[in-house]
């Protein structure tokens, strides 16, 4: 990272995303951590949290773009999945559902003019 990078990237972990988490932690038991200050992005930069976003229409970066767009992808396929196993706590219709979802969220970040 040289500062000199005006892109807005994703996180490589874009559909396990650490502000998610923490409010998820901060709403149940009323802890709030820090977010870390540097973040590795799909393209493999590591550059400063603030510069990141899970929102289609804010990244700029092309090739985080289709990271996110595989991961989005990726995702959709294993809740599919694993929706239609024994015992799975959620249906197979409830599972499509959010499949569709994350498909939706692919073609978003593959859709360069957002």
């Amino acid at each position: 990272m040289d500062g000199n990078d005006p892109h807005i990237h994703v996180q490589a972990k874009v559909v396990h995303d650490d502000a998610a988490v923490r409010n998820v932690v901060a709403s149940t038991f009323g802890l709030a951590g820090d977010l870390p200050s540097l973040v590795t992005t799909g393209c493999g930069l590591r550059v400063p949290y603030a510069m990141t976003s899970a929102r289609p229409d804010r990244v700029t970066c092309l090739a985080c773009r289709e990271h996110a767009r595989r991961e989005h992808l990726r995702f959709s396929q294993e809740i599919e999945r694993l929706s239609r196993m024994a015992g799975s706590t959620i249906s197979p219709a409830q599972g499509r559902l959010a499949a569709d979802r994350y498909r939706d969220l692919a073609r978003r970040f593959s859709d360069a003019g957002d």
